[in-house]
């Protein structure tokens, strides 16, 4: 057994905050999004650390490790996450702070640095947040990273996937022989309830008028209080000092399971926008992400989006949307694991377009600009190159 497998090239140790299990490294670096949920809540429940080793295909994975290793292990330089930093208080302080923490973002996430300042203010501030834009371009991501950046209790609630919104958010009443019936607070009331909390609210676009109806009174600065039944007389839940709220939205006529958000919901949030990445920017990700795939193959890749991106913009477009950044990322995993840049594109790209119409539809189109960076010249009749031509001018 060689020397490699037996000592990790880093150990991270669970600790629970809120309803997350968080995974802190050697040098106190959070490396959640290394590690599956399943495998940080199994150390933590289970009282052992993880070490981090390469497979012999270059693949990366952690697993349990004795507690002796860490007297010889160094956590890896360059990882992806940061160290949670303490928010000072001084308003002097809380300026260098925001205006110094655009090192706190994570490299994997693309966010100039005035919206990274903007969203770090509003989690400073206590400010209900909203991040919007279209889907697959990095709000739970950027949301997430906020809430790594800082040293506070984190809660993730996914409001678009419960089937009863009263019950995840105020509770619900059960019944047991020995003891009769009783009232059950939500994991959410418990949240609203710790001082200084970040609470996660993703997809609250797709979530049921109802779940909009409970939180309207938790979201108004003047209010900040939950009923937990509407007799008159029954207790609230005051929200507690310091709890910031960031939701996540998709918004427009595209996303046809969502709702018309209501307009004083929407106005209980600071709107923060994610960009859809240029191309060069996508490059930079998938090349970040990916390094042993071919840079070529990359470029090729941002490319194709960045084209379908234009043309779904233009006055004249023949594509309803272009290729989302987590579609690039699903293709870029497809090449890592051996699939050619066709066959990833038969199985992750042309599946979202439509192909009614034939040679006029909108897979076809996508085709024709796929074709383009998968042939060798030798075959140009398989594409329109005046088509390809007029989506980059654009």
């Amino acid at each position: 057994m060689s020397n490699k497998f037996n000592n990790p090239e880093a150990v991270v140790r669970v600790e629970k905050s809120g309803n997350r299990f968080n995974a802190y490294d050697t040098d106190g670096n959070k490396r959640n999004s290394e590690i599956s949920t399943h495998t940080r809540k199994k150390a933590f429940n289970e009282g052992y650390i993880l070490g981090r080793f390469t497979g012999s295909t270059g693949r990366k994975y952690w697993r349990k490790v004795d507690e002796s290793v860490l007297n010889g292990t160094t956590s890896v330089s360059g990882a992806q996450g940061t160290s949670p930093v303490e928010v000072p208080t001084d308003h002097a302080e809380v300026l260098n702070f925001i205006h110094s923490s655009y090192s706190l973002k994570p490299r994997g996430l693309m966010m100039n640095e005035l919206k990274w300042k903007y969203l770090v203010r509003s989690g400073v501030r206590g400010k209900n947040i909203m991040m919007t834009g279209p889907a697959g371009c990095g709000k739970t991501m950027a949301a997430k990273a906020l809430v790594n950046s800082l040293d506070r209790p984190d809660f993730y609630f996914n409001l678009g996937a419960t089937q009863d919104p009263r019950a995840t958010l105020v509770g619900n009443v059960h019944f047991e022989k020995s003891s009769g019936t009783y009232f059950s607070e939500s994991v959410f009331v418990k949240a609203i309830q710790t001082p200084n909390a970040v609470i996660l609210l993703d997809e609250l676009s797709r979530a049921h008028p109802d779940a909009w109806n409970i939180l309207m009174t938790v979201l108004d600065y003047g209010q900040r209080y939950l009923r937990l039944d509407e007799q008159d007389g029954q207790a609230t839940v005051k929200v507690a000092d310091g709890v910031t709220f960031v939701a996540t939205a998709n918004i427009g006529n595209e996303y046809t399971s969502t709702r018309v958000m209501d307009k004083a919901l929407m106005d209980r949030f600071t709107i923060v926008e994610m960009d859809v990445l240029t191309e060069d920017e996508e490059y930079e990700l998938l090349t970040y992400m990916f390094p042993h795939v071919d840079n070529s193959v990359l470029a090729s890749v941002s490319k194709i989006a960045s084209l379908t991106r234009v043309e779904s913009k233009s006055d004249t477009a023949r594509l309803n949307c272009g290729i989302s950044t987590r579609t690039t990322v699903e293709l870029s995993g497809l090449l890592y694991d051996g699939f050619s840049l066709q066959e990833a594109a038969e199985v992750s790209i042309y599946p979202q377009y439509d192909d009614a119409g034939g040679v006029d539809s909108e897979r076809t189109f996508v085709k024709q600009i796929v074709q383009k960076f998968c042939d060798d010249g030798s075959n140009d009749d398989l594409f329109n190159e005046e088509e390809v031509h007029e989506a980059t001018a654009a």
